[in-house]
């Protein structure tokens, strides 16, 4: 038997944002496989089985949703935001790539709303103009990659958004990105910090880049970082969509 896996997107937070693609898949699954918190999120119900597991263990979980689906059941693999972006679509296709018996599993990417354009949606529309999104991780690339592609970013005068900019582990990461960024001469910039977009725990703040600190990101926040034209309007940030 010859199942189904859907990869599916769980937006950023707020449950009016999945959308009605992915609600529906979430109706048929027989089961659901994903990050613990993101199963959590999944209304628990007779026939379905949840299968959490850890945020460390990507190609695990995506190699297993793609043998439950070539066992013949209907899986769908959940991440937050978008699951093309940063996040579990890439790990299945290179699980895939090892596992030439799951080829005739019929695979479904569905879409959801990123972090980076809920955010940009509560400041207002900082990524009006040209921009670039990075993940600020070095757990699967070198730092100094990073670094390189930051410099060469506020070069070319992108609005940067930035995922994953500090966590517990790797507190010393943001910090050396704001480094590299101001050396680049982006210190008047503006910089949106947008914590836990669309929940209860919502916060957004904004600040020119020389007076932010590494405090005030973690991994529940979505860091923006405007370009050179990128200026306020009352309450709103945004970036005139003509180049400067």
């Amino acid at each position: 038997m010859t199942g189904r896996l859907a990869i599916a997107g769980l937006g950023p937070g707020d449950a009016a944002l999945i959308t009605p693609e992915v609600s529906a898949a979430l109706a048929e699954a027989t089961d659901v496989l994903g990050y613990a918190p993101y199963v959590a999120r999944v209304p628990a119900r007779e026939g379905l089985r949840l299968h959490p597991s850890d945020n460390r263990v990507e190609l695990n979980r995506a190699s297993e949703a793609l043998k439950l689906a070539a066992e013949g059941r209907y899986v769908v693999l959940v991440s937050s935001g978008d699951p093309g972006v940063f996040a579990m679509a890439a790990a299945v296709f290179e699980a895939l790539e090892a596992a030439p018996e799951c080829g005739d599993v019929a695979i479904r990417v569905l879409p959801g709303v990123t972090a980076m354009l809920a955010a940009a949606a509560r400041a207002g529309a900082p990524l009006g103009h040209d921009f670039c999104a990075m993940n600020l991780s070095d757990n699967l690339k070198p730092w100094e990659l990073i670094e390189k592609r930051l410099r060469l970013a506020a070069e070319a005068d992108f609005s940067i958004a930035l995922y994953n900019p500090r966590s517990a582990s790797r507190p010393e990461g943001f910090v050396r990105a704001l480094d590299v960024l101001r050396t680049a001469g982006c210190g008047e910039r503006l910089v949106i910090f947008a914590h836990a977009v669309t929940t209860p725990k919502e916060r957004i703040e904004t600040v020119p880049l020389k007076d932010a600190r590494p405090d005030m990101a973690d991994m529940a926040t979505l860091v923006i970082i405007g370009n050179s034209a990128t200026r306020r309007v009352g309450r709103w940030v945004y970036a005139p969509r003509r180049a400067s």
